[in-house]
């Protein structure tokens, strides 16, 4: 029983891979489902992040920001992958395009740099926690933009809002990710 338990149905490293690329974008998709509106911004509390900050710990610079690019170009395409089963390329123009921007841009620096949290806890934390800012700090930049809103409106509606749900999502990620961090460097 326990060959059986240990056979693994993806024997290829490259088949791995894609297939981890598929089940992150399909995550993120699927975390742009769980979704708690908020009365003074247009962007909702969504699962995505959590999902973005897991993946690229866990799947690497290259994976994590082709995952995320996978996800954005589903969307684009018009499958409705985004928040409100939004799709096509007017909803990244819209209130939630610089957090999607800033999905990719995350992922990358987050594995780009996990390294160097070696296995502590907290170093994994404070590293998501940066990439966390930078997808917010996105996102935020791109809601003055987009409604010429000051600095100091758009971090209201665009960033602070978001910390407390955020900060969880990064503990429990940092947490996931180090119980699964010696798999993933086995099968990937």
């Amino acid at each position: 029983m326990e060959a059986i338990l240990r056979k693994e149905i993806i024997v290829t490293k490259a088949g791995c891979r894609v297939f981890m690329v598929f089940a992150f974008t399909l995550l993120t998709a699927l975390g742009a489902f769980v979704r708690i509106p908020l009365p003074f911004t247009p962007v909702p509390i969504t699962l995505q992040t959590f999902f973005v900050l897991l993946g690229a710990a866990l799947l690497g610079s290259n994976l994590g920001a082709i995952t995320q690019l996978n996800y954005i170009l589903l969307g684009f395409l018009g499958v409705p992958l985004f928040t409100g089963a939004g799709s096509g390329a007017a909803y990244l123009l819209g209130p939630t395009g610089g957090y999607l921007a800033g999905f990719v841009l995350a992922s990358f620096f987050i594995a780009r740099s996990i390294k160097y949290a070696q296995n502590k806890i907290f170093s994994v934390f404070a590293l998501l926690c940066l990439g966390d800012l930078i997808l917010l700090v996105c996102g935020a930049v791109w809601l003055k933009l987009l409604f010429g809103y000051t600095l100091t409106k758009a971090l209201l509606i665009g960033l602070i809002p978001f910390i407390p749900g955020d900060l969880l999502k990064a503990a429990l990620a940092a947490s996931i990710y180090l119980k699964l961090k010696a798999r993933f460097k086995e099968i990937l």
